[in-house]
């Protein structure tokens, strides 16, 4: 085999864990084109194609609930179809019925991070690290992680951005309460 050969196997299994072959011949023709569409770019998809292929998905589900492979890609069309919590319960199941998958840990660390719950989407983007199999997967946790990192040290964590001055202004309150506290209770006195 010639080196641009081995390459292309390479990249076609880059992202593919041990799963067996017949995962995603469970999805039909016209979703596996929905599913292309998203993979390429989300916001091809109309809101209309959007909700079938939600639907789509979970049919499949309903008809074999204990492959992760389709819990994960349902889970990735409902944060396409903006329902983040309707994502994390799929991809929470899709890690629990597959804990060694590292697209399942990429995926749920993926959406934790959008929604800003840093301390989760580490450890499953720490968890997807260590369950890397090549380089492109372990590259991609990698970046994850990175920007996991720069939105703790930023401060960006639900609840918005926390000013290290903060405490200044609750300081500032609590001063002027205590102000006019001490005023009211001169005057009842």
């Amino acid at each position: 085999m010639d080196t641009d050969t081995i390459k292309k196997e390479e990249n076609t299994n880059a992202l593919s864990a041990p799963t067996p072959p017949s995962s995603l011949a469970l999805v039909e023709a016209k979703t596996q084109g929905l599913l292309l569409r998203m993979f390429a770019d989300p916001y091809l998809l109309e809101k209309d194609e959007r909700a079938d292929l939600v639907e789509q998905l979970r049919e499949c589900v309903a008809a074999r609930p204990t492959v992760s492979e389709l819990r994960v890609l349902l889970g990735m069309a409902l944060c396409v179809n903006l329902d983040a919590q309707a994502a994390i319960e799929e991809f929470s199941e899709g890690v629990r019925l597959a804990p060694h998958s590292f697209i399942a840990h990429l995926k749920i660390g993926e959406l934790w991070m959008r929604l800003r719950v840093c301390e989760q989407a580490q450890e499953h983007t720490r968890r997807a690290a260590l369950l890397a199999q090549n380089a492109v997967q372990s590259e991609l946790a990698r970046r994850q992680a990175a920007s996991i990192r720069t939105m703790m040290r930023e401060g960006v964590e639900r609840g918005g951005y926390k000013s290290p001055w903060l405490w200044v202004a609750r300081l500032r309150t609590l001063w002027r309460r205590g102000r006019g506290e001490a005023s009211v209770a001169l005057d009842v006195t």
